[in-house]
């Protein structure tokens, strides 16, 4: 079974998310003052994202995910862009989506890149062990 969801936004990359950690840090992805900076970012972006997510439907068995970035430009390296599947998979996690995001039920993942002047998106495929 696939399924496939479209988040409609450039989501921050692991040096947006190493910034935040840090207290001096200037390029904070949601600019706040409370001391867990990264933590806030990571809960903020959840919560943005989760919605989209939740149209996946419910997976119980193990899943395969195809994610494909899609940049405006190709300032930011693509291991930093792809990084930020660490919040989807939590989100779905949190969302119910799925069980856990462990071995257990993510069997692997596969990352593609695309550019286009347009807005930034991720596209989210979800492919179900049978």
């Amino acid at each position: 079974m696939r399924n496939i969801v479209e988040i409609p936004m450039r989501l921050p990359s692991l040096n947006d998310y190493i910034d935040a950690c840090r207290t001096s840090g200037t390029r904070n992805y949601y600019r706040n003052k409370h001391w867990n900076k990264g933590n806030d970012m990571k809960q903020k972006v959840q919560a943005d994202i989760m919605p989209y997510l939740k149209k996946l439907g419910v997976f119980n068995n193990g899943i395969r995910v195809e994610f494909t970035w899609i940049e405006p430009d190709r300032r930011r390296d693509l291991d930093n862009v792809c990084f930020a599947k660490k919040f989807i998979l939590d989100a779905m996690v949190k969302g119910g989506v799925i069980p856990n995001d462990n071995a257990r039920y993510v069997k692997g993942f596969i990352d593609k890149f695309g550019y286009s002047k347009g807005e930034p998106k991720v596209i989210v495929e979800v492919l179900e062990d049978e």
